[in-house]
């Protein structure tokens, strides 16, 4: 047990992934998280900004390109991944018990998403973690059709490996002394990310009240 907790340790901490790790585990743990149902619980934005300045300092002696070619092709692929998952394997999934891995209210949160952006849902969710893996299966259990999700799949992949891993390179490559402060960058993504989520359930539960309400 204590060999499996320590094994979860290891998966949430970014700056551990990166340095023992390196490109390989960084374009794993981002394929799983953009669409494989167990891989919402895996560093997604923070990964990406410290890889990113990981890079810029050369502590991850990758080529920016490289870096951010691999985590793209990772994100859109893992996507891609979760739609196929979501349209041969819907039903089974909505109807499959709660478990460690899986709640029915991630896919309900990310339905409201839907409900509310549309397909802009797919470049949205991008940013927000647990939507962020749980879009493109919602997007194959509806049957999106595949041309639009492609779409917005590579524009939402896009900007965000652009935004964050770009960013991250950005920072390393000027203030080098901030990799002194990793522990500090994870919490203020794990602050901004928590905050966004909590803010849109809560939002979408009121949307639905009002609208039962006025029916």
């Amino acid at each position: 047990m204590d060999q499996l907790f320590e094994f979860f340790r290891y998966l949430l901490n970014s700056e551990e992934i990166i340095r023992t790790g390196g490109l390989v585990l960084i374009t794993l743990i981002i394929l799983i998280e953009n669409g494989v149902v167990f891989g919402f619980f895996l560093p997604g934005d923070y990964l990406l900004f410290l890889s990113g300045v990981f890079a810029g300092t050369k502590l991850l002696d990758v080529p920016l390109t490289l870096l951010m070619g691999c985590i793209f092709g990772a994100a859109v692929v893992g996507s891609l991944i979760g739609y196929g998952t979501g349209h041969f394997f819907g039903s089974r999934i909505q109807n499959r018990p709660d478990s460690l891995f899986f709640k029915k209210k991630h896919i309900e949160t990310t339905r409201n998403y839907f409900d509310k952006y549309g397909s802009r849902t797919l470049v949205i969710a991008r940013f927000l973690p647990i939507v962020r893996t749980f879009a493109p299966i919602l997007a194959g259990i509806i049957h999106m059709n595949l041309r639009y999700f492609m779409l917005y799949n590579i524009i939402g992949g896009g900007i965000w490996v652009f935004t964050l891993v770009g960013g991250g390179f950005y920072f390393g490559e000027k203030f080098p002394w901030i990799v002194d402060y990793v522990h500090y960058i994870i919490l203020f993504f794990l602050g901004i990310t928590t905050f966004t989520v909590i803010r849109g359930y809560l939002n979408a539960r009121k949307e639905m009240k009002e609208t039962v309400s006025s029916e």
